[in-house]
């Protein structure tokens, strides 16, 4: 099956929603448990310090996800740098995509945005699998381009073949973050492809974080593929 890896801030007893949980389900799913280290701490000594505690900590959890229908293991690190850390163990367990955890219950509807320069079939492989047979409705989200009502329309029509219940959405005279935050109070989580760094999420932060920082529900990242990743 996909994975997906879910980073956990162990050490400061970061929790992961029932909701998501199950979502995942249909999943594979490493819990990336990591604790992020002020400058010129040595990771050895914090290892030795609280290696115990978080190992416990993310057994449960993991445990937890394994009853959720996936297979599960978990990883802990001590680093410098999360985004780096997400994305170097992504890399070697093969994931799919990673998740940023928030709160919510039973997930009846996901919102999927294929805005911007992202992978729009990995996405919809990903979601087809992710739903799987379960009555999870979808809403596709794109800003209006030259091609968004091909690519809208071809989505969903992709979608209702996988016998999954798809609406659309075509946002007019926003930005694709702009657009994103308006739906989100109607649905329970987000799914949204990587992009490629930016001078505007340089300034003010990874575009996927902002996003969850502006939601009630968890965001899952579908990555790049890796010809593309830089």
């Amino acid at each position: 099956m996909t994975r997906v890896v879910v980073p956990v801030a162990v050490l400061e007893n970061e929790a992961v929603s029932f909701g998501l949980m199950n979502l995942l389900g249909t999943m594979d799913v490493t819990v990336l448990g990591y604790h992020v280290l002020p400058e010129q701490t040595p990771p050895d000594q914090a290892r030795l310090q609280y290696e115990e505690r978080a190992n416990e900590a993310l057994a449960d959890i993991t445990e937890e996800f394994r009853e959720a229908g996936g297979a599960a293991d978990y990883r802990l690190v001590f680093t410098g740098d999360r985004a780096k850390t997400v994305r170097r163990v992504a890399d070697e367990v093969d994931a799919r995509a990673f998740a940023i955890t928030g709160a919510t219950g039973t997930v009846d509807r996901l919102l999927v945005s294929l805005s911007g320069d992202v992978a729009a079939d990995r996405i919809l492989e990903f979601v087809i699998e992710l739903v799987g047979d379960r009555e999870i409705g979808v809403t596709l989200l794109r800003v209006a381009d030259d091609e968004e009502t091909t690519t809208l329309a071809d989505a969903q029509a992709r979608l209702a073949d996988a016998g999954i219940d798809a609406r659309t959405v075509l946002a007019e005279e926003a930005s694709p973050l702009d657009a994103l935050l308006a739906a989100v109070p109607d649905h329970d989580a987000i799914v949204m492809g990587e992009q490629a760094p930016s001078l505007q999420s340089f300034l003010l932060g990874d575009v996927t974080d902002r996003v969850a920082a502006g939601s009630v529900g968890p965001v899952l990242v579908v990555r790049q593929p890796p010809s593309e990743q830089g």
